[in-house]
């Protein structure tokens, strides 16, 4: 077996099967495009879903690749196991509708064994196959692997669900007993066994049948082949690791976080120790990874884990004794150790370091509440003379402030308590019910459709040339079936040429009308979408016969068609303009281009201010004015790149794009449809600006028209406003708003003044009615006032005449009750707190609170409940 790097084992893998006739995809990014049933991309196949259930027919039907990938259900093994990882890599090769078990299996072990590339010792490969897969078993023998090599396992079939499914084969590298953790007799030392001496590297499935919605199962029109190889797992291989971790890919970081910590520490000296090196180290090429594909911190989705992930590491280089933010510095070090396959993680490096940093900072700030809500918890567990921390509490820790619960059963340990482990297994369940739930019941991967997949008639699009030509129809579809005639109701249908643009980039379709030769409409075209072969497919509403092979005129609505495209150069435009004022790192998320206004996402780490609109609107309507020449350049992806054309990282390319320039500002790929003069677009309003994700902001506008009747409807609301305010001319509602506002604030003020003479008064007879209750004084009062700002007022006065050891006040308004607690410093010292005091009694009039030992406060609906809180505090204070 050879010697070899990471970079070494990912390119010769890809280069191998290049050399079978594979295209090399390049890795896509973590954020899936397009799939509601992800939250991250999760393997290799998890890219090629389209292709297996026959969406999209690829150009080249044999793909190799190297995909990063993110996991995250079972974050809490990481570093507490060999190979646990939220962030890898996975080789495959696969196969839509070409070879099939032959090739795949024999190609496997030419990889795996030939002296030419990986020159492993077939003596040392195991493989395991489905029990009723004899064809598999075959396959082996044929290419050498001998009988004692081969093992069945009952779990060798791969399926999710509805969708394309098979038997798989799955390979092991015996890494001899030394590496092993069980005995040599121990039932579980077999490939496939639980130990670690058998080490599975590679899993190819045979995707041969249709997992239908009724549970049964038919064989695949087209069979494919989906194979996985774990870069991590494999490489531990070449470089006889113990673990993943003792590899070129993980000890660069390790080793760096060796230098920060305190002391004289370093990897391997210490178990527990090592449990938090490989944390950090898995973790700063998971975050590395995510900010630079576009995620950013947030408290949902994709920015929840991101944010989880940083906080984990923290704490644990806070176990390693580093002090301050430091996972941010690690971003070069997991950069030079991708660069051959990433090189975008260097160039992003200053602002992917930027975004961990500002979090790091921020959990600093949220640790020391953490550690308050642990303490408070710890004292009312112990108050309550339970030995458990409950369940709920703890996972707030958990999931709120990032206390790993190890964390949590270390301090309260130290306290003699333990933690209610089956409580905070619920809540976390009740989490993952709540993230299955808001990606929805979209299915994983559609069932394969055979007929559309075999569709392969030639079709031209002419669209950007004209709007209106003669098409001959080549297939009509109904009810998933090939006709040669309809006459009426929907049908789908494609012609060897056609104008209408297949929605694609956001663009939605033309819509429009189909005539016969004698110029009677005979359909509506409701929608146009590519076809798996590429071919635009249009939905039409039938009106009158249509038969195949005959030719009828398709025509594009005009109208609707130069709205679209007046608002798609529109948005190149505020692409550039948003990378202008926000700077280069900012990503489009997604558009969408309809013909009444545009909508274009974008990643941002906090809102977009107004100046910032402002600033980006002013720049788009320059450009526009500018009278632009607006161009299109066909040519191959390389010299695209090289003019400077943005590529959505979301989008894949064929050999030759459009790059479609607005004069020498912005320069795009794009296959859609575009003015020919930024003139023509006319003028560009902002209508909204608000965050639709995490770390993802939304943008919607109008242009022409409809960013004139916009502004017209506000002019209106204008002129109405000045009526309404007795004003001659518009230009000075400002001034008189102004004017309105200042006595606004001068009437306030008067209530206000009046409000505290009242409470003051009322303050007087409240504060003579001191009651003792075992041995403490006590002030409990209803009063009549506005709100909190007068009972903290009281509680002022109440504080500086020390008139008792302890304050409850309560206000009632309509509805809405207001409660206020406050306890001298001499009480607290006896163990009485005033947070404690207010979540005993807020419940009683319908709400909750909370604050400081010697104040807090809460607020409630229930108004008829206050003078039982009242008496509750009583009865709480004696029970102390």
């Amino acid at each position: 077996m050879k010697e070899l790097s990471s970079a070494q084992v990912r390119q010769m893998y890809l280069d191998f099967f290049k050399g079978k006739g594979h295209d090399v995809m390049k890795s896509a990014p973590l954020i899936p495009h397009d799939d509601p049933t992800l939250l991250w991309i999760n393997s290799g196949v998890a890219t090629m879903k389209k292709y297996f259930d026959g969406t999209v027919v690829p150009k080249n039907h044999r793909i190799t690749s190297s995909q990063k990938s993110i996991r995250t259900n079972d974050i809490e093994n990481v570093g507490h196991t060999a190979r646990h990882h939220t962030l890898f890599e996975m080789l495959g090769n696969f196969s839509v509708g070409d070879y099939f078990k032959k090739e795949a299996i024999t190609w496997a072990w030419e990889l795996l064994t030939s002296e030419e590339w990986f020159a492993m010792d077939p003596e040392k490969l195991y493989v395991t196959v489905y029990p009723k897969d004899d064809a598999a078993r075959e396959c082996w023998k044929e290419v050498g692997v001998e009988d004692s090599h081969i093992y069945e396992a009952e779990d060798n079939f791969w399926d999710i669900g509805e969708g394309p499914s098979g038997p798989d084969s799955e390979i092991f590298y015996d890494r001899g007993q030394e590496m092993n953790n069980v005995s040599e007799d121990d039932p579980e030392n077999y490939p496939g066994g639980e130990n670690e001496r058998y080490l599975e590297i590679w899993n190819i499935v045979f995707s041969e049948f249709n997992h239908k919605p009724d549970g049964t199962y038919e064989p695949l029109p087209h069979k494919n082949i989906d194979t996985g190889m774990g870069l991590e797992r494999v490489v531990s291989v070449f470089q006889h690791a113990k673990t993943n971790f003792e590899t070129d890919l993980f000890m660069p970081i390790i080793d760096e976080t060796a230098k920060m910590a305190k002391g004289d520490v370093h990897y391997g000296d210490d178990a527990e120790k090592d449990i938090s090196f490989k944390v950090i180290a898995d973790h700063a090429r998971a975050v590395t990874f995510s900010i630079g594909d576009g995620a950013l911190p947030s408290n949902e989705g994709r920015g929840y884990v991101i944010r989880r992930l940083i906080r984990r590491a923290v704490m644990h280089g806070q176990k390693l004794g580093i002090e301050g933010a430091f996972l941010y510095k690690l971003v070069p070090i997991v950069g030079k150790i991708m660069e051959s396959a990433y090189p975008e993680v260097l160039e992003q490096s200053e602002y992917i370091q930027k975004v961990i940093r500002n979090e790091e900072d921020r959990f600093n700030e949220t640790l020391k509440d953490g550690v308050g809500l642990l303490e408070d918890l710890i004292s009312e567990t112990k108050a309550k003379g339970e030995t458990k921390l409950a369940g709920a509490g703890v996972f707030k820790l958990y999931d709120t402030y990032g206390f790993p619960l190890e964390l949590t059963k270390e301090i309260a340990a130290d306290q003699g308590l333990d933690v209610d482990k089956a409580g905070f297994d619920e809540e976390m369940q009740k989490q993952k019910e709540r993230a299955r739930s808001a990606r929805g019941n979209a299915k994983s991967m559609g069932v394969q459709n055979g007929l559309l997949t075999d569709i392969k008639t030639p079709s031209e699009y002419v669209g950007y040339e004209k709007l209106a030509a003669d098409g001959i129809l080549k297939d009509i579809i109904v009810d998933n079936k090939l006709v040669n005639v309809v006459s009426e109701g929907e049908a789908q249908v494609i012609f060897d040429k056609t104008p209408f643009y297949a929605e694609m980039g956001g663009q939605v379709a033309d819509k429009g009308i189909i005539k016969n030769e004698d110029g009677k409409v005979v359909a509506e075209v409701k929608d146009v979408q590519h076809a798996p072969n590429g071919q635009n497919m249009h939905t039409l509403r039938v009106l009158a016969e249509m038969k195949k092979d005959a030719k009828y005129r398709l025509e594009v609505n005009v109208e609707f068609h130069d709205k679209v495209k007046k608002n798609h150069t529109a948005t190149h435009l505020l692409d550039q303009a948003l990378r202008d004022v926000l700077g280069e790192h900012t990503h489009q998320a997604g558009s969408l281009v309809e013909p009444n206004y545009l909508r274009f996402d974008f990643t941002k780490m906090g809102a977009t201010t107004p100046e910032e609109l402002e600033k980006v609107e002013k720049i788009v309507n320059e450009k526009i004015w500018a009278n632009m020449p607006v161009e299109t350049v066909v040519t191959d992806i390389e010299s695209a790149k090289k003019l400077g054309a943005i590529a959505l990282f979301t989008e894949k390319y064929g050999d030759t794009v459009r790059v479609v320039k607005a004069g020498n500002y912005s320069m795009e790929f794009c296959g859609g449809n575009h003015v020919e003069n930024t003139n023509e677009i006319g003028l560009f309003k902002i209508v909204s600006e608000s965050g639709v994700g995490a770390g993802v902001r939304r943008i919607e506008a109008v242009t022409s028209k409809e960013a004139f009747e916009y502004l017209e409807r506000r002019n209106v609301l204008l002129k109405e406003t000045a009526a309404e305010m007795k004003v001659a001319q518009i230009k000075e509602v400002p001034h008189k708003v102004q004017g309105l506002q200042e006595q606004i604030k001068e009437l306030e003020n008067k209530v206000s003044a009046l409000e505290d003479k009242f409470a003051s008064q009322q303050a007087k007879d409240v504060f003579k009615n001191v009651q003792t209750v075992a041995g403490k004084t006590l002030i409990a009062a209803t009063v009549k006032v506005s709100g909190m700002n007068q009972l903290r007022s009281l509680a002022d006065q109440w504080k500086e005449k020390s008139l008792s050891d302890v304050l409850v006040l309560g206000s009632a308004s309509g509805d809405k009750v207001n409660l206020i607690v406050a306890v001298s410093d001499d009480a607290i010292k006896s163990g009485i707190k005033a947070g404690d005091l207010i979540k005993a009694i807020a419940p009683l009039v319908g709400g909750g609170g909370g604050g400081r030992p010697n104040l807090a406060q809460a607020g409630g609906k229930k108004p008829e409940g206050l003078p039982e809180a009242l008496k509750a505090a009583e009865k709480w204070l004696a029970e102390k």
